[in-house]
């Protein structure tokens, strides 16, 4: 039996999690296994997902070390329980054994390394509670624990979730700096598996909050050969795949961005209450939306929802992409409202841009705009830069400045391609189109058309390669009447003798922007009045 310990604790060493499970369960049987072998086989438990019989052995590991008089590690097996039973969703049982810590903790004095552990959840919860700079000072004082007892494991989630605070506090370039000191931590191996894995996946989460494209990437790769050197490891796998999907997506893969998604749904579904199952079916629902299968995209954000990742902006584009323009409308309005955090705020600035303006509050979209430039400003990420100049070429299209609209969207191709995004800067080519098509070179314009096209394709874009048809078509019959497409919309009423007040409900714009529009249409068209927009609306065969 001696041997076999001795082959169980080597197998933990070596991270061969399945066979330290199965050695350490064996000795487990036998009735003769150390407390420390017990908390090593909830270890091997959580990593092989195992869950049920994690929660079992650190019960049974904390007991046993209270029998022995090691209240320390009574604690923190006790601590570990609560931290995994949060993660799995269940709050209360958690909050239980998280107390429990406490209160054996307590009994050792103020001055311990345990006291610091004790601290990050205390300062999530004001974190939750919209109370950063409080939450980043409990941090700050478990990292000062973490650095008098040389903890390790202490100081890299300590370093996490103070850079979780700094995002909050609109501080990104030390909450960079924070996350970059924790994976140094990680990648020199001065911390555990559980908490390397831990520390992994809230980085590349952060990366994705602050919009750092570069680092996610970076930090995704490294997660992911990690993952493939572990095969037993279970608990990071599921949202090491959700980012890989989301770079697969970004490189013009979808159809490994789709399997890299359903991949993570499967594993993240099984065991239940997993946290970041959200994250997958969101990106899940977001590949749906795109490929135009409207109907397994609008389950597939509630999926989301039910599991606490918000379904916008993803579902006001859909709402966008259906034609229901009112609730897709409404929904990015409250969102904009609403959203927090830079990262997060900037793509519901960027969705909001779009659905204002095909619902036509130019006055709205152009703040928006404005807004995601000021963040481009302050975060100087690639990826912000290529969003802010994507929005700016478009407001600039619907304001009627063509050329301001093209030197916009030629620094947006430019980012794009920088990025290797080749839907998004597909996207921007058809916008192009129409600033070329608006200034008379409808070679440019049809050239960039076709080169969208092509990419659309590739990448099975449906819903794009179909508004691409109607624009085509559409584009025809505007540009012999010398107006765009919004204006067509408005002289036709104008010439069924609606009112400015009556053509902006009936569109769903402001009066002043229909007011913009007339005016617009007068002056290039040379027309005096309404009378005579309306026989220009018969005459060139509009009505």
């Amino acid at each position: 039996m001696v041997a076999y310990i001795d082959q169980a604790r080597e197998a933990f060493r070596l991270h061969a999690w399945g066979d330290a499970y199965a050695h350490l369960s064996a000795i487990d049987a036998d009735g003769s296994i150390a407390p420390e072998d017990l908390d090593r086989l909830a270890r091997a438990a959580y990593l092989t997902g195992r869950d049920p019989q994690c929660e079992d052995a650190w019960a049974r590991a904390h007991q046993a070390f209270l029998d022995a008089g090691a209240v320390a590690q009574a604690a923190r097996c006790a601590y570990w329980l609560g931290v995994m039973l949060f993660n799995r969703g269940e709050e209360a049982r958690g909050g239980g054994w998280i107390g429990r810590a406490g209160r054996l903790t307590a009994e050792l004095g103020p001055d311990c390394a345990e006291q610091g552990y004790l601290l990050l959840p205390a300062g999530l919860r004001r974190l939750g509670a919209g109370e950063p700079v409080e939450s980043l000072a409990l941090f700050d004082r478990a990292l000062d624990v973490a650095e008098r007892f040389d903890e390790p494991d202490l100081r890299a989630l300590a370093r996490l979730a103070a850079a979780q605070a700094l995002i909050a506090m609109d501080e990104p370039e030390r909450a960079v700096r924070a996350l970059d000191e924790a994976m140094v931590a990680v990648e020199t191996g001065e911390v555990s598996t559980i908490v390397t894995g831990i520390v992994y996946c809230g980085v590349i989460l952060q990366c994705r909050r602050l919009l750092d494209l570069r680092r996610a990437q970076e930090w995704t790769r490294v997660l992911s050969a990690w993952c493939d050197a572990q095969p037993d490891l279970v608990p990071y796998r599921g949202q090491c795949l959700v980012h890989l999907s989301e770079l697969a997506q970004l490189r013009g893969d979808w159809q490994a961005a789709i399997a890299e998604a359903q991949r993570a749904c499967a594993r993240l579904s099984d065991p239940p209450g997993q946290s970041a199952i959200g994250l997958a079916y969101y990106q899940r629902a977001e590949l749906h939306r795109l490929r135009g299968e409207f109907a397994d995209a609008e389950r597939t954000y509630g999926l989301a929802g039910r599991a606490g990742r918000g379904p916008h902006p993803g579902l006001a584009l859909l709402r966008l992409a259906q034609g229901r323009l009112g609730d897709a409308e409404g929904a990015i309005r409250r969102v904009v409202e609403e959203a927090q955090g830079l990262g997060d705020r900037a793509k519901v600035l960027a969705a909001c841009v779009d659905i204002l303006l095909e619902t036509g509050d130019l006055e709205v979209a152009r703040t928006a705009a404005d807004e995601l430039a000021q963040l481009a400003a302050e975060l100087d990420k690639p990826l912000l830069w290529a969003m802010s100049a994507q929005a700016e070429g478009a407001v600039r299209l619907a304001e009627d400045d063509a050329r301001g609209a093209v030197s916009a969207l030629h620094r947006a191709q430019s980012a794009w391609q920088e990025l290797r995004a080749p839907y998004e800067g597909a996207c921007v080519r058809v916008l192009l189109a129409s600033a070329c098509r608006r200034l008379g070179d409808a070679d440019t314009a049809r050239m960039e058309e076709t080169a969208a096209r092509e990419i659309f394709a590739e990448v099975g874009a449906r819903p794009d390669l179909a508004r691409l048809d109607e624009l085509a078509g559409r584009g025809q019959a505007d540009a012999a009447a010398g107006l765009t497409a919004r204006e067509v919309e408005v002289i036709r009423l104008v010439a069924a003798g609606l009112t400015n007040r009556e053509i902006a409900d009936e569109l769903v714009i402001s009066e002043k922007t229909v007011a913009r529009h007339l005016n617009n249409m007068f002056t290039r068209l040379g027309l005096a009045n309404r009378a005579a927009a309306t026989a220009y609306a018969y005459e060139h065969e509009l009505v």
